[in-house]
């Protein structure tokens, strides 16, 4: 019961690494607030773990500011995890279209900059409080033909580190995981196609051999963002299976 008592925001949480990590936040005592574009998956995830399903596109201002309006009235948020993310399909980084291009920076980036800004303010009156950024190894260990995403991952490890050192006085802390790709929906998105060929080829890059699961994710942001960990901050945790080596 390590996140016993204390309310946490999960964006993504509908489905992949982020219901990995919703379903972890509960188990060890957490509330959480399950949020995410797509209602029904966040209303499954929700309603499985006992947290509070809603709806939220995180790249558009006034939808994180309403989602974090209905947070706040329920009472003080100890925990934001910004996990919701997507890609680009595999492309030469010339021929990446401008629209896909705007919505990766605007759901791997500008995401961060409103969640922060809607939850900053109450973690900074409060004196304490965790974000945690759902990063990638493609920040640090980039993959050809992945470019804006790549970019769009490495950003995000950056304002990690930026927001860690300009929170820290606040008693904030701000950390990040990189996970390699897991079997989730992004999967396919990720290796540009699903075959058991294109998978052993991803795998055999992997030292231990696996995808990270959600269950992974889980465990990882469970410890960053617990008391265990409050001596941890601007950390960007490769939870990779040896990727990054």
């Amino acid at each position: 019961m390590r996140l016993k008592g204390k309310k946490a925001i999960v964006t993504g949480g509908g489905s992949g690494f982020g219901a990995g990590i919703a379903r972890k936040f509960a188990t060890e005592g957490c509330h959480v607030f399950v949020v995410d574009i797509n209602l029904e998956g966040a209303r499954s995830i929700a309603d499985e773990i006992g947290g509070t399903a809603i709806v939220c596109d995180v790249s558009n201002a006034e939808s994180v500011s309403n989602m974090a309006k209905t947070v706040l009235s329920q009472g003080p948020l100890d925990i934001l995890v910004n996990n919701a993310g997507i890609t680009h399909l595999p492309s030469a980084l010339e021929d990446v279209t401008e629209d896909d291009f705007d919505r990766v920076f605007a759901v791997n980036m500008k995401s961060v900059y409103l969640t922060a800004r809607a939850f900053v303010p109450h973690f900074k009156e409060r004196k304490r409080g965790a974000i945690l950024n759902v990063a990638s190894t493609a920040g640090i260990s980039p993959r050809p033909r992945l470019n804006w995403y790549n970019a769009s991952k490495g950003w995000m490890i950056t304002a990690t580190k930026t927001m860690a050192v300009e929170l820290a006085p606040d008693g904030i802390r701000v950390n990040a995981i990189n996970p390699v790709a897991g079997d989730t929906p992004l999967l396919k998105s990720f290796m540009g196609g699903d075959t058991p060929e294109i998978r052993a080829k991803f795998l055999s890059t992997i030292p231990l051999g696996r995808f990270s699961t959600p269950e992974d994710m889980g465990n990882a942001a469970c410890f960053l963002c617990s008391d265990e960990a409050s001596m941890i901050t601007g950390v960007a945790m490769e939870v990779d299976g040896g990727r990054c080596i």
